[in-house]
């Protein structure tokens, strides 16, 4: 059974070791430490360790301001205050200015589970994505997040990495990680599915059952949203019969428009969405949230199946 890590875990380990290496890099939170696992990082550079209480709009300016003195600064909350809440300070302090600070968001998604609807983060892609400059990393795994984190110190700018609250499998066999370069995890030219996050996991789950009922299909984890792969994308549109995007997002503005953005101009094909459909969040347990939003690797297998006997 692949090993289960906390994404979070992850990054706040990888924290550690960019700080032995680069004094420059100064930490922010606001007041979520503890789960967003910066407090790991505040416990070994005290110094470099800034906690901005529960004021999300302040962090943002501070770091731009920190930014503009020569730090990398890497900053935290949950993804539905750092994308909604602080939209305003990322827009026109952070990103306008190009300013070197990476927002590393936790909690998104509908896996967040029981906090609910508040505290689900199903629109933060599409928020950052629409501003410029803005570069953004959704890891599929716990290696793969130490790889985005890596990614976003050596390269200048401002970054949006995006990590889930669960324990996420750990995927064998993904390849080398190159920002702005996706990955094919399986070969197939019957379908291609694109996702990203957590929904890859399920995704290659899909794949592997159909397999067994005589149907290959090219799994590509897309885990770098902006810039996106065009190269990629274009290919999967010229060499399978259509296109299913899976993402742990609403189908309005995220990895799916993304997709649809590259194909419609270049190479029009058909592009299934599987996201959150003009719905918010609930209460639930994470499994069973995925189920009622059909984001389960059953969903994406039949949606397949559907999709190739229809055409």
């Amino acid at each position: 059974m692949a090993e289960q890590l906390y994404q979070r875990d992850v990054y706040g380990k990888t924290l550690i070791e960019l700080g032995k290496i680069n004094k420059d890099i100064v930490v922010l939170d606001a007041d979520l430490s503890s789960s967003t696992r910066t407090g790991i990082f505040a416990k070994e550079f005290p110094d470099r360790f800034f906690n901005f209480g529960v004021a999300e709009q302040n962090m943002m300016a501070a770091a731009a301001g920190l930014a503009a003195s020569g730090k990398t600064v890497f900053l935290s909350t949950f993804a539905i205050f750092a994308s909604g809440r602080a939209w305003d300070q990322v827009r026109n302090t952070i990103c306008y200015n190009n300013f070197n600070v990476k927002i590393v968001a936790t909690h998104a998604g509908i896996s967040v589970g029981p906090d609910g609807a508040s505290h689900q983060a199903l629109e933060d892609i599409a928020l950052m994505r629409v501003i410029p400059n803005m570069n953004i990393i959704a890891p599929c795994d716990g290696p793969q997040t130490a790889e985005a984190i890596k990614a976003a110190a050596e390269n200048k700018g401002p970054f949006y990495i995006r990590l889930g609250r669960p324990k996420v499998p750990t995927l064998e066999n993904k390849g080398e990680f190159k920002f702005g370069k996706a990955q094919v995890l399986t070969e197939g030219n019957d379908i291609a599915i694109i996702a990203c996050g957590i929904m890859v996991a399920e995704a290659l789950k899909a794949v592997e059952n159909l397999v067994n009922k005589g149907i290959k299909a090219r799994l590509i984890n897309m885990h770098t949203l902006r810039p996106i792969d065009t190269e990629i994308i274009l290919n999967a549109a010229r060499t399978t019969r259509g296109i299913i995007v899976c993402e742990e997002h609403t189908t309005i503005g995220g990895l799916a428009s993304s997709i649809d953005e590259v194909v419609s101009g270049n190479y029009p094909t058909k592009v299934i969405r599987m996201g959150i459909k003009n719905r918010f969040g609930q209460s639930g347990e994470p499994l069973e949230l995925l189920k009622e939003y059909n984001l389960t690797n059953v969903d994406i297998e039949k949606s397949a199946e559907d999709f190739l006997a229809n055409r």
